[in-house]
């Protein structure tokens, strides 16, 4: 096990990750120039998250919500937000695309615990730390159970569970249920809001 998550999950990581890209480039293009459109000419959403051990990094995004702000300044609520365009990106996972470059770097995997806001690491408790043991993923464990539908602790066992079991068939089960899961579009949401409700920490 710890020789594949050490050595052989990146070497897969990074592979997968070229030829993904390369044979999604006509998608990655074609919704480029969409959200071009729809979200006057910013078609990626970048964001400062942390990684492995904490480290900061910027995760890219197709941006699926544009930038409109009431009379005071202050961005409208999500769903007031999210574009036609940018809801269909945001259903089929196809936001995700970009982050294949992230994966390409090494700043991600292709399966870890999600990458989250940087403002959550002080509310973490020890054991939902540890999420942050391994590189952070576009589709997790978490993912395939629940995504945004089930709660901030559910999704943190879910992690550290990942953490402590990680391996090749583990990984490939996780590829196979993400497909499934987008193709019906499952989780995509928790209830009452349009992306997801944020962390304020564990009681």
């Amino acid at each position: 096990m710890l020789l594949y998550r050490d050595f052989f999950k990146r070497v897969i990581d990074l592979l997968i990750s070229v030829f993904a890209f390369i044979v999604l480039s006509p998608v990655y293009l074609i919704v480029m120039v969409m959200l071009l459109i729809a979200n006057n000419g910013r078609p990626f959403f970048f964001q400062r998250r942390p990684g492995k051990n904490g480290r900061i990094f910027k995760v890219i995004k197709f941006k699926t919500m544009n930038d409109r702000r009431d009379h005071t300044g202050k961005l409208f609520p999500d769903v007031n937000r999210l574009t036609p365009v940018g809801n269909f990106v945001r259903k089929t996972s196809i936001d995700e695309i970009p982050q294949l470059l992230n994966v390409i770097k090494g700043d991600m995997s292709l399966i870890g615990p999600r990458p989250l806001l940087v403002e959550y690491l002080p509310l973490y408790n020890n054991k939902q730390n540890r999420r942050h043991e391994l590189r952070p993923g576009i589709t997790g464990w978490a993912q395939v159970n629940g995504r945004n539908a089930i709660s901030w602790e559910q999704k943190f066992e879910y992690d550290v569970w990942y953490v402590d079991n990680v391996s090749f068939i583990l990984d490939m089960k996780i590829l196979w249920l993400t497909v499934i899961k987008v193709f019906g579009f499952e989780g995509i949401t928790a209830d009452g809001h349009a992306t997801t409700e944020r962390f304020r920490g564990s009681t």
